[in-house]
């Protein structure tokens, strides 16, 4: 992730330290290995006709009673490390094992949902769940290979049948894989969004 400076001259968090420190109650990230940041938002199941460039100002005037949406919900989008980010705000499409298999199809997937009850990480590679970890029990990942985390999760405190480490899953995407995300700005800072269709019941 490029360093940036804020509006005070101090330098931007980095990694995923905004959503240790921001009050962001609810919240679904799905970073993808190599796609741009419509490709990814097609392959979540966005509306086209939705998809824009838009910075906050816009995506309030054009969504400004759906920004927190859980059945259709609003996306924003950017890229840092190489990384293709999608920012839910109310939605957790990102978690649905059909959003996830088409999203990490031929590359690799991380999904960090967050709410008032609990957190879970999820990690995908082509259409495969490899490790799912929730903090509302004990840590006992699952998924087809959850060991090849293994040698990230002892050192941020993982242990087998003991508490999920307070932010551990968001350290753990940063420590295994580099993930990061530069918040967009409110004004002139422009990344691709859109609406997100509902789920196939």
């Amino acid at each position: 992730m490029t360093d940036t400076t804020g509006a005070t001259g101090a330098p931007a968090p980095r990694g995923l330290q905004t959503f240790r420190d921001g009050d962001f109650p609810y919240y679904t990230l799905t970073f993808v290995l190599g796609p741009d940041p419509a490709e990814l938002l097609l392959r979540m199941g966005a509306d086209p006709d939705s998809l824009a460039l838009r910075d906050g100002i816009d995506l309030e005037e054009d969504f400004p009673d759906d920004l927190l949406d859980d059945e259709q919900p609003v996306v924003t989008t950017g890229t840092d490390n190489g990384w293709t980010w999608a920012w839910e705000q109310g939605g957790a499409h990102g978690l649905d094992e059909r959003v996830l298999r088409a999203v990490s199809a031929g590359t690799e997937a991380v999904v960090l949902h967050h709410n008032e009850d609990a957190n879970q990480f999820k990690h995908a590679a082509d259409g495969t769940v490899l490790a799912d970890i929730c903090d509302l029990l004990p840590f006992e990942p699952a998924g087809t290979e959850p060991s090849r985390l293994t040698r990230c999760l002892r050192p941020l405190g993982f242990l087998p049948g003991g508490p999920v480490p307070l932010h551990g899953l968001l350290s753990l995407a940063e420590s295994a894989f580099g993930l990061g995300l530069t918040v967009p700005g409110v004004v002139d800072d422009l990344r691709t969004s859109g609406r997100l269709r509902p789920l196939p019941q």
